[in-house]
Formats: C-alpha cells, sequence, structure tokens
C-alpha cells in the first residue's frame, strides 16, 4: 500500500481576474503546502565586537573551569570528586555525604531561581552566553572556520562536487570535533573516577605490552566517555540551533517570564524603516530610507538563521551577534550604533532614556526574585558554616525489641551507623541518656579515618526495680562527641522498650 503524502491540502477560490478561454472561472484552485520544512543548514558568519567579546571571555571561562577542575587537587586529593562508588562528594575542603542531599536541593532552587531571576532581567542571557549548548556549538564552529574556511568558503565546499580537498577537509574537521568530544567524554568521566587513575586506564589501552587487569578502563567508564563524547559531537556538530528550537524546553516558556520591562534584542523599526540599498554613507533621509541598508548581516550571523527585523522570536537566544554585525555596518555607513541593541519594549515605545529603562529594572518581580535568591543563598551559606563533620544514624536491632539479661535488666540493641566527615583521623565517644541507671555496653570508644565510617553494635541496659521505669516506650538520645573537639557533637533520637 502507498504511504500517505505528508502535504496539507487547501482548497481555495481564485480572486484574480477572469481565466482564458477554455478554463473554468469556477474551479477550485488546489494549493499544496509541506507539512514539515526540509531542515536547511545553517552557515553562521564570524563576527567582532564587544558581545563576540564577552562570548568568548564565557567559553573560556567555563571550559577553563570544566577542564581545569578536575585535575585540581586537595589535601592530596582530587579537589572536585563526585566518587559515586564510595558515595562521598569532594568539593575542594567540603566533604558530602548521602545524607547531604538537602545542599543539592537547595542548589537546584538558587540556580531555578537564578534563570528566573536573569530571564526577567535580561532574557535569554544563560542561553546567549554560558549554556553548555551555546559554548560548544561556538567552538565547533570556530573549528568549521579555521579547517573550511569562512561562511563563503564553507557554502561554496558544500554546493561543490566530492573530491580529494573537500574529503580531506571534511575528514580533517571530524577528525577535530570527534577529538574535541572525546576529551570533553574523558573529562566528564574524571569527575565521578578520579582523573589521574582514569588516565592511566586510558593509556594502558595503548601500551605495548598491554594494559593489565587492574589497570583496564571499565566497562562503565568506557560507556560515558563514549556516551557523552557522541552527545557532545551531535549536539555542538550537527544538530546545533536544533537543539535550542525544538529540543530545549526554556525556548518554550520563556516568554512567560518575560514582561515589557526585560531587556532583550530588538530592532528600531522606526529609525530603521524604510530599509533599502544605498551609496555608503548616503543620507538616508534625503532618499527617504531608514538606517537599515537591508544587508542582511544581521540574519547571516544568526547561530539560529532568524530576522530580528521581524520582531522577538523565541528562536532567538540573545546572543547579541546581530548587534554585533549591525554596529560594524552602521559604522562603516557613518549611522549612529544602536540600530539593532538591546532595550526594552517601554523603552523602545516610550522612548526612554538609559537611566529610566535601568530604573525600571528595579520592578517588584525583579526585587521578590532577588530577595528569595539571596534568602536562599545566605541560609546555605550558614547551614554550610554550621554544619558538623559528624553524621550518626541509629538503628534499632527489629530482631529483638527488648529482653532480660542476667541482674534483671533490660536490654535493647541499637547499631549506630557514625559517619566522619572531616578529612583528619578522630576518635568519637559514644553515651547514651535518658532514662535512670541507662547504660552502654559495647565499644563507646571508636576511632574512624577522615572520611570513614563505621557500624557500630551497642546494646544499651536499663535496671529495672519496683518504680524504676515503667513498661512501654521512652526517648532516649545518643550522644556522639569527638574526643578531642567537643564543638564536634551530634544528640541523634532514639526509643527504649521496657517490657
Amino acid at each position: 500500500m502507498a504511504q500517505p503524502s505528508l502535504v496539507l491540502t487547501n482548497t481555495r477560490k481564485s480572486n484574480q481576474a477572469a481565466p482564458p478561454d477554455g478554463v473554468d472561472g469556477g474551479a477550485a484552485v488546489v494549493v499544496e503546502t509541506e507539512l514539515y520544512a526540509a531542515d536547511q543548514k545553517i552557515y553562521p558568519r564570524a563576527v567582532s565586537g564587544w558581545f563576540a567579546a564577552w562570548r568568548w571571555a564565557l567559553v573560556w571561562a567555563t571550559q577553563l573551569a570544566f577542564y581545569g577542575g578536575a585535575w585540581l587537587t586537595w589535601n592530596d586529593r582530587q579537589a572536585i570528586l563526585f566518587d559515586v562508588v564510595h558515595r562521598k562528594f569532594y568539593i575542594f575542603g567540603l566533604v558530602f555525604w548521602p545524607q547531604d542531599i538537602i545542599y543539592l536541593t537547595v542548589l537546584l532552587i538558587i540556580a531555578a531561581l537564578s534563570l528566573f531571576l536573569f530571564t526577567a532581567v535580561a532574557g535569554r542571557l544563560w542561553c546567549g552566553y554560558a549554556c553548555p549548548q551555546t559554548v560548544y556549538t561556538e567552538i565547533f564552529m570556530w573549528i568549521e572556520r579555521v579547517i573550511e574556511g569562512d561562511r563563503f568558503r564553507r557554502m561554496k565546499l558544500d554546493r561543490g562536487g566530492l573530491s580529494a580537498r573537500k574529503i580531506g577537509l571534511k575528514a580533517a574537521k571530524h577528525a577535530a570535533w570527534i577529538a574535541l568530544a572525546l576529551w570533553t567524554g574523558f573529562t566528564f568521566v574524571g569527575y565521578v573516577t578520579p582523573i589521574r587513575e582514569l588516565w592511566t586506564e586510558v593509556m594502558g589501552l595503548f601500551a605495548s605490552d598491554g594494559a593489565s587487569h587492574s589497570a583496564a578502563l571499565g566497562p562503565w567508564e568506557t560507556f560515558w566517555i563514549l556516551f557523552y563524547g557522541f552527545a557532545t559531537y551531535g549536539n555542538a556538530g550537527w544538530m546545533r540551533e536544533q537543539v535550542c528550537i525544538y529540543m530545549c524546553p526554556y525556548a518554550r516558556f520563556q516568554s512567560a517570564m518575560f514582561d515589557r520591562d526585560t531587556l532583550i534584542i530588538t530592532y528600531d523599526r522606526e529609525r530603521g524603516e524604510p530599509r533599502g540599498a544605498r551609496p555608503r554613507r548616503a543620507d538616508a533621509a534625503a532618499l527617504g530610507l531608514g538606517h537599515c541598508v537591508d544587508c542582511d548581516i544581521c540574519v547571516q550571523v544568526c547561530p539560529t538563521g532568524i530576522d530580528i527585523r521581524d520582531g522577538l522570536q523565541y528562536q532567538c537566544i540573545g546572543c547579541a551577534a546581530c548587534v554585533d554585525g549591525c554596529d560594524q555596518v552602521m559604522d562603516k555607513m557613518g549611522y549612529p550604533r544602536g540600530l539593532i541593541r538591546y532595550s526594552t519594549q517601554n523603552a523602545m515605545e516610550q522612548k526612554l532614556t538609559g537611566a529610566q529603562m535601568l530604573a525600571h529594572t528595579f520592578r517588584a518581580r525583579v526585587l521578590v526574585y532577588s530577595g528569595i535568591v539571596w534568602a536562599v543563598i545566605i541560609a546555605a551559606a550558614i547551614g554550610l558554616y554550621a554544619r558538623v563533620p559528624l553524621k550518626v544514624d541509629v538503628i534499632r536491632d527489629r530482631a529483638a525489641i527488648a529482653r532480660e539479661v542476667e541482674g534483671g535488666d533490660i536490654e535493647n540493641v541499637y547499631q549506630l551507623q557514625i559517619i566522619n566527615a572531616s578529612e583528619s583521623k578522630r576518635v568519637f565517644d559514644i553515651e547514651v541518656v535518658g532514662l535512670p541507671t541507662i547504660h552502654l555496653d559495647g565499644d563507646t570508644h571508636v576511632e574512624l579515618p577522615g572520611t570513614g565510617s563505621r557500624l557500630v553494635p551497642l546494646r544499651a541496659r536499663v535496671h529495672v526495680g519496683p518504680g524504676a521505669v515503667a513498661p512501654g516506650a521512652h526517648r532516649i538520645e545518643f550522644l556522639v562527641h569527638a574526643h578531642d573537639d567537643p564543638a564536634v557533637f551530634v544528640r541523634e533520637a532514639s526509643v527504649f522498650i521496657v517490657r
């Protein structure tokens, strides 16, 4: 059976002049419109300027942090390491355990609220300057320009037939892309597996005598290096703007966070229209034209291929490449800069000055977002500062809830999970309070190495005499403190059962 064609059929009456003889004037005109437009490759033109410099500064900053952070050392260990196998997360001088998940929650809340704040103030700043998709696309396009040439050379190369030169250039470009993508995947895994050990394992694959079993690259490490490398290569090398336009959800709901005082990329239509070509430094007013020379530079430099002169579109990532490109043309034409610029809807309509536009920034939405973000940040900082480098979990033995032992005592059995969250060896003393005559039987002096943990079995006993302790459940507390530092102290509540 033939597959249905992916077209929309629209039938309408013709509103043109009478048809020639022999043609039915009342016949319907069938217009076929494709349901899905074919993807057209975008060839962004290189641009320089103030915003391009800022964008590359962010590229350098983020990549130095990402690629270099994994190689930093702290206290004879990797400074930033998410050791999933041993359930320890090192961030410079801090050591986090799964019990510290609250800090991850706080970090995600700060990130979300900051995104809302930055979007309300200046639109898609994250997308245009620091998003990994933007950063890696910028790097991959730079490699492409170095190897294949500028925009027009790349277009000519792609339109041309297959040749040895074309094969060589394409092979060199993709080899560079793949090498960078694999190094990115290696660095990503290096934050989970210590990167120096990982490097030894990778180098072992190329050793002439063969890598030993202990130095072999593990299957999960191999999978994640290849997976993350493939994702980087595919997203930044092939999909590029498709990720921003179709895959990223932020492009779809960003408009809900915009208002008329949000700083966005705008085209000054009143100044630019009517657009048209003219000689350099021509008097636009005398020619009856606006300042836009219709050169399409703003379209050629756009990484998503839109025309900002059509108004704000959800595909715009706010990178300001069109601002730099237009300013260069305005300089050549002898016109003032700013035909395309960062502005707000209210500023454009009300002809607000820069100071007035800045004053509108401090509006209720922005102040509320700022207040909440700073409140969460300060609370998290205080929590980290006051954080005790000791964690204790009390687990009751459910197999024997309570039992009578020699001397008429009642015994409850517990297990204490003690975690030394500091990086120095410590001895911890354990006590129990809450009932008369309650005492512990077991090892109440526990030595733990730095970032070590231990499960300590203990028996709590209470002498039950006439009128001493009533039957039932009684609240007790285990007290655990460092032998050398009384400030490192934890109280953990539990229950003692008397029958």
